[in-house]
């Protein structure tokens, strides 16, 4: 679990961790197969291993680690408890939080999802959490507003790289595509509470799209999974970013991950992604 953070809104922590550490988020993800190739057991202490030596290869050198969340729930409150330990290491190394979740729902529905994953007190309280708007970007308010009250992000699901997402996010209504209209709305929720700032709230964007929605407006960060294994390149994230770039997290997993089990491996590997991927001078 992470406590309220002393330093202000997510963005503004986004900005100085990004300043210090660089663009490259890393993911957490211990699928079977993974475990397999690491020589863990399928199963919540071989999940538990796997988040430890994730840990140790690359805790203290991004600025954010994104756990997917899917491969803790499935070992059922044994997962949980691990990804709940594992929040709180990454605060302990220094690095943000995100939660790959997409929750995403109605109502009072919402607002639970919001309390368990943005709440202060909450065992499972993360910096920033992805959510999806295909029930309407206006259904996500309970999320917007509680990570507004905690100082915390989400990261909301606009353009995402699956063959599936074209059709429904490239449908154009009267505001352009389903994917600009998501970003408008964050943008419009960024202008209501940053008070001329970098806001919390964020977007995510696959670097393969040949179609991305603009971002220049967006004055919030960008989570651009996609590079790397899955196609992306460094032209990809410049051309999709534009001038967003400087609050754009690159998300590379499956590079690293495949690096291990061997921590050295891994963590040399980080240590030239984030080398590629630094798009703000430290100051």
């Amino acid at each position: 679990m992470t406590d309220a953070a002393p330093g202000g809104p997510f963005g503004v922590r986004l900005r100085s961790a990004v300043a210090e550490r660089g663009n490259l988020c890393v993911g957490i993800d211990p699928h079977p197969a993974l475990l397999e190739s690491w020589g863990l057991g399928v199963s919540a202490a071989g999940v538990s291993e796997f988040a430890r030596r994730a840990m140790a290869a690359f805790g203290d050198l991004v600025p954010a680690v994104k756990p997917q969340v899917a491969f803790f729930e499935e070992y059922g409150s044994a997962g949980l408890a691990v990804l709940e330990d594992l929040l709180g290491e990454i605060s302990t190394a220094g690095a943000l939080s995100v939660a790959d979740a997409k929750r995403g729902d109605i109502g009072s529905t919402m607002a639970g999802y919001a309390r368990a994953w943005l709440a202060d007190d909450a065992p499972l309280a993360c910096d920033a959490l992805t959510v999806s708007p295909y029930l309407g970007v206006g259904s996500l308010d309970a999320a917007f507003e509680a990570a507004a009250d905690s100082g915390r992000g989400v990261f909301v699901l606009a353009r995402t790289s699956n063959p599936e997402a074209g059709g429904l996010q490239n449908a154009v209504g009267e505001r352009g595509t389903v994917a600009q209209s998501v970003v408008d709305e964050v943008r419009r929720r960024n202008d209501a509470v940053s008070e001329g700032g970098v806001g919390s709230f964020g977007v995510v964007v696959g670097a393969t799209v040949a179609d991305p929605p603009r971002l220049d407006a967006l004055r919030g960060p960008v989570l651009m999974p996609g590079v790397g294994e899955q196609g992306g390149s460094l032209a990809d994230v410049r051309r999709i970013a534009g001038s967003a770039l400087p609050d754009t997290l690159v998300n590379i997993s499956r590079h690293v991950l495949r690096a291990g089990p061997d921590v050295e491996t891994m963590r040399s590997v980080v240590a030239e992604l984030s080398h590629r991927y630094r798009f703000v001078d430290a100051s």
